[in-house]
């Protein structure tokens, strides 16, 4: 995903084909309110003018069928990020297109508003997963990251996470990670959660980079054992699904769009 994102000239819609098929879109919000994890710049990809940001998402929802019926929603932030008109079109777009699974992104500070969004959906027959980036269950890595979940004192359990958590996201190659370490977090997530999703660090402009040490040997070592996982995705590069892939100035997505007129 390129580093400082624009409203055009990469791509914001893909289609996952494999072990869960789904659509995925890339929305802008109004920008992840933590902004402080050390090894993320996503929150770049961000506006505070509610109406822009409505307009890019719903030539991006355009292109949405519903052939899966499952539509996976990310916008570098949470969920509470979108504005109210972007999330009325989701919804509308959720029945005419027949989707049955939906899923969200939040960060551990929103926690609390998890149950009434998911219960917007559910009263229409959508069911609302929500994933989190944990990125470790290392809690003394996860603290050096500032990830916004931990203290001095406390982190939260996985028992913890997993009651406002539906599936995860998982971040290796970082420095100071090790093989067990790294298998240690894909079995606990696999122990707590519906799914999880594998990210292989790749470097941005964040604070901390990747470890290609620790990166080779997740490679090599750690991920051949769940390639075939059909509850874990892997994401060996941040474009891996095609979203932020390059594309000619003032395109979305890749392929044409589909017409929203007929969306009462």
């Amino acid at each position: 995903m390129s580093t400082v994102t624009n409203a055009t000239g990469f791509a914001r819609y893909a289609r996952i084909t494999e072990k869960e098929p789904r659509e995925i879109v890339m929305l802008r919000g109004s920008g992840c309110q933590w902004k402080r994890c050390r090894f993320c710049d996503y929150h770049l990809d961000g506006s505070p003018d509610e109406e822009a940001d409505y307009q890019l998402n719903q030539r991006v929802l355009s292109y949405v069928d519903g052939r899966y019926h499952d539509l996976e929603v990310i916008n570098s932030g949470s969920f509470c990020d979108l504005d109210e008109k972007t999330l009325s079109l989701i919804l509308r777009l959720c029945r005419k297109r027949a989707i049955t699974t939906i899923h969200f992104e939040t960060h551990w500070i929103h926690r609390f508003f998890v149950p009434a969004f998911k219960a917007r959906f559910e009263v229409q027959g959508v069911e609302c997963r929500i994933k989190m980036g944990v990125e470790t269950f290392d809690t003394k890595l996860r603290r050096s990251l500032d990830k916004g979940m931990d203290s001095r004192l406390y982190s939260p359990s996985p028992e913890e996470i997993a009651r406002y958590a539906d599936e995860i996201n998982l971040l290796e190659g970082l420095p100071g990670q090790s093989v067990e370490g790294m298998e240690s977090d894909i079995e606990t997530g696999l122990g707590y959660f519906k799914r999880i999703c594998v990210n292989v660090m790749t470097k941005n402009s964040a604070p901390v980079q990747p470890d290609e040490r620790v990166v080779e040997l997740c490679k090599t070592r750690v991920l051949p054992e769940w390639m075939d996982d059909p509850r874990v995705d892997i994401l060996l590069d941040n474009e891996g699904w095609g979203l932020g892939a390059p594309l000619a100035e003032g395109r979305v997505a890749p392929s044409p769009c589909v017409s929203y007129t007929d969306l009462p």
